[in-house]
């Protein structure tokens, strides 16, 4: 599938995150001091949407349970083992582009 544009950059300012349905998937798109990063948007807890969530720094805390992932990386600060896909981005004229493939 490769890159798809997400959102425009406008959209995602400095320190919050968005939520972007995909048909049945979703990536939660995060603003960290103006470096912008996706992962899988699906909480594994109870599918909550982690865009929809508060933004720590570089954690992204879902708004259900609390389950929280660090968007650079995709891992859980709670579980070594539980990690969240993590998608290459770039930014081009304004929109943010998102490599799904």
């Amino acid at each position: 599938m490769g890159f798809v544009k997400v959102a425009a950059l406008k959209d995602v300012p400095e320190g919050s995150a968005v939520h972007v349905e995909m048909g049945e998937a979703a990536v939660a798109v995060c603003n960290i001091g103006g470096a912008v990063y996706a992962m899988d948007g699906i909480c594994p807890h109870a599918a909550g949407p982690l865009g929809h969530g508060a933004l720590n720094g570089t954690v992204l805390v879902c708004p259900f349970h609390g389950w929280a992932f660090d968007c650079v990386t995709g891992e859980s600060d709670a579980d070594d083992g539980l990690k969240q896909t993590t998608y290459a981005v770039k930014v081009e004229n304004g929109e943010v582009w998102v490599d799904v493939a």
